[in-house]
C-alpha cells in the first residue's frame, strides 16, 4: 500500500502547489469543456489572497522548478505557447530552458571524473563554470588540446548526478495519474494516458544516458548535411561517456534573445522558415528530428545558419508514418480533405466505421479558418480544442508513436512565430512537402522503382540458368524415389529407433498413471 499512497501524495502535493501559487489562474476557461472548467474554479479557492496574473506567471516557474525536472520540461513546452498561458507567463517559463540553478563545480568536477575515468586537468587545458543549466544536465566551456598541439573550445554537458532517480519517482506518479484518468474517467480511455506516459518514460531513460546523445548528434549531421542554413555541432568522442558529452563549441546567438538576433541584422523571417522547413525536412524526409526544439536548444551563427543543440530527446517515423505525415499535411495546403480523410482511414487512425465523407467535413470545418491566415491570428489554443472536439466525435485513439511529432511540430510553430509573427505556417511548408511527394509518390519514384523492379529482373535472369539446374536434380532424385524407394542412412535409422522407443516407453508410463489415477478414484468411492 505504500508503493500506491508515495505517487498520489506527489500528485497531491504537485497539485497543491500549484494551485497555492495562482498558476491556474493562467487558463482562460473558455476554451475548455466544463467539466475542466469546474475542477478549476475548486483549485481556484486554493489561491493566496491578491495573487494577480502576472505574479502567478513569475510563481509558476518557481513552483516548476521547485516540483522537480519533469515539471520543468512540462514548463519548457508551454513557453512556447503565449496564446495558451499569456505573455507575461511564456518569458518567465523561458527561464526554464537554461536558468535553472546549476550544481557547485566541485560536484560537476567529480562527476567528469567519475564519468571519464581521469581528472578533469588531464581531460581539458581549461575548465571554466556553468554557462547554462537545464532539468537534466548543464553544460561548461573548456578547451582541449589536439594532437597536433592546437587549441580549440568545446562545450562539455554534464548529467545532474541523481536526476535519474528523481524522474523515476515523477513518472510513478504520472502512471498513477494515467490509471486513475482511464479507470474514472471513460471519455478519456481512448487518449491512452497510460501509453502517453509510457512514451514519455522510454524518452528519459533514452536523454539519461549522453552516449546516445552523442550518437543523435553524429547522425543528424549525416542526415543534414546539404541542408541550406541548418547544421549541428561536432562530438568530442574521446571525452565523451555515458553521464559526459564534449561536443564543438557554438559561436552564435539564443533563438530566445531576438532582440540581440535583430540587431546582428540577422533576417528574422528567413530565419523563421529555416525552423519551420528544417523540421519538417528531418521529420518527413529523413524519419529523425529533433524533438525538443525550443529556444534555448537553438543558436543562429553570424551568417544565418542554424544550429540546434541538446539531442537528448528525438522521435523517429517509419517509412509508413512519414508518407501518411506527408499525404496528410499536403492535402491541407492544397485543401484537399478527401485526401486527409483517406489517409487517416487507411492508417488507421479513424475506426473503419465511421462515414469518410463526414469526416472530411469535419477536417474541411479545421482546414478552413486557418487558410489564409498569419501565425499571430491563430489561435492555437482553440484550435487544439476543436481538433479535440473532433477526434471524440470520431472516437479516434492516440497514437503513442506520433505524440512526440505532434508535440515537437507545435513546438516549432511556437519558435518560428516568435521570430516572424506574421508567418503562414501553410506557405512556409508547402515547398517541403512538395519536393517529398514529388520524390517518393510522383512521377520520379516510379521511375525509381520501375529502375528497382528491372534490376530486380535482371538479376532473377542471371540467376535463372542455376535456378533450372536445381529443379532438375530435384526432379531426377524424387523420380528414383518412386522407382526404388526411399533410402534412408544407417544413422538415421538408429535415431528414428530410438525416438520411437522413448515414445513406446512415454504410453506406457501414460497408461500405468491413468489406471493408477482410476484405481484410487475407486477406493476413494468403496471407503469414502
Amino acid at each position: 500500500m505504500a508503493l500506491r499512497i508515495a505517487p498520489l501524495l506527489r500528485l497531491v502535493h504537485a497539485g497543491f502547489v500549484l494551485a497555492r501559487e495562482g498558476v491556474f489562474g493562467l487558463v482562460v476557461l473558455p476554451d475548455l469543456p466544463p467539466s475542466a472548467r469546474f475542477g478549476i474554479r475548486v483549485a481556484r479557492l486554493l489561491e493566496r489572497r491578491g495573487a494577480k496574473r502576472t505574479e502567478a506567471a513569475v510563481r509558476l516557474t518557481q513552483a516548476l522548478n521547485r516540483l522537480g525536472p519533469s515539471y520543468v520540461k512540462l514548463g519548457q513546452f508551454l513557453a512556447t505557447r503565449a496564446d495558451v498561458v499569456g505573455a507575461d507567463a511564456a518569458r518567465e517559463l523561458a527561464k526554464l530552458q537554461d536558468e535553472v540553478p546549476p550544481i557547485s563545480d566541485e560536484t560537476a568536477r567529480k562527476a567528469i571524473e567519475e564519468g571519464l575515468d581521469r581528472t578533469v586537468e588531464e581531460a581539458f587545458v581549461e575548465f571554466g563554470p556553468a554557462v547554462a543549466a537545464a532539468s537534466i544536465a548543464q553544460v561548461h566551456r573548456a578547451t582541449v588540446r589536439d594532437r597536433d598541439g592546437g587549441i580549440r573550445t568545446v562545450a562539455v554537458k554534464v548529467l545532474r548526478p541523481g536526476v535519474a532517480g528523481r524522474f523515476a519517482r515523477d513518472l510513478e506518479s504520472f502512471y498513477m495519474a494515467a490509471r486513475l484518468i482511464e479507470r474514472f474517467v471513460p471519455h478519456a480511455r481512448r487518449l491512452r494516458p497510460v501509453a502517453v506516459v509510457d512514451t514519455l518514460a522510454w524518452s528519459v531513460h533514452l536523454e539519461m544516458d549522453l552516449r546516445l546523445e552523442a550518437a543523435a548528434l553524429s547522425e543528424m549531421a549525416e542526415n543534414c548535411r546539404e541542408d541550406p542554413g541548418f547544421r549541428v555541432p561536432s562530438v568530442d568522442w574521446a571525452r565523451t561517456s555515458k553521464t559526459i558529452l564534449s561536443m564543438e563549441w557554438i559561436e552564435g546567438i539564443k533563438l530566445s534573445k531576438i532582440e540581440a538576433i535583430r540587431e546582428a541584422g540577422i533576417d528574422l523571417e528567413q530565419l523563421a522558415e529555416t525552423v519551420m522547413q528544417s523540421f519538417l525536412r528531418h521529420a518527413v524526409r529523413d524519419g529523425f528530428f529533433h524533438a525538443d526544439m525550443h529556444p534555448g536548444n537553438l543558436f543562429v551563427e553570424p551568417d544565418g545558419t542554424l544550429v540546434a543543440v541538446d539531442f537528448g530527446i528525438t522521435g523517429r517515423l517509419n517509412a509508413a508514418e512519414r508518407s501518411f505525415l506527408a499525404r496528410i499535411l499536403y492535402g491541407f495546403i492544397r485543401r484537399d480533405y478527401r485526401l486527409v480523410a483517406q489517409v487517416h482511414f487507411e492508417a488507421g487512425y479513424v475506426p473503419a466505421d465511421q462515414d469518410p465523407d463526414v469526416f472530411a467535413q469535419a477536417l474541411r470545418a479545421i482546414g478552413e479558418p486557418i487558410r489564409d491566415q498569419t501565425a499571430q491570428d491563430i489561435s492555437m489554443a482553440r484550435l487544439l480544442t476543436q481538433l479535440f472536439e473532433v477526434t471524440e466525435l470520431f472516437a479516434m485513439t492516440t497514437q503513442p508513436r506520433l505524440i512526440m511529432l505532434q508535440k515537437t511540430m507545435v513546438v516549432v510553430e511556437g519558435v518560428a512565430r516568435s521570430l516572424d509573427p506574421k508567418l503562414d505556417m501553410w506557405h512556409v511548408a508547402e515547398p517541403v512537402m512538395r519536393t517529398w511527394v514529388e520524390t517518393n509518390i510522383g512521377p520520379a519514384r516510379r521511375l525509381q522503382e520501375a529502375g528497382e523492379g528491372l534490376a530486380a529482373f535482371v538479376r532473377l535472369m542471371a540467376e535463372f540458368p542455376d535456378f533450372v539446374d536445381k529443379v532438375s536434380r530435384m526432379s531426377h532424385g524424387f523420380s528414383n524415389m518412386a522407382e526404388t524407394g526411399l533410402t534412408l542412412a544407417v544413422d538415421t535409422v538408429d535415431h528414428i529407433a530410438e525416438a520411437e522407443a522413448r515414445r513406446t516407453r512415454s504410453r506406457q508410463a501414460a497408461l500405468w498413471l491413468g489406471a493408477l489415477s482410476l484405481f484410487a478414484i475407486a477406493i476413494s468411492v468403496v471407503f469414502g
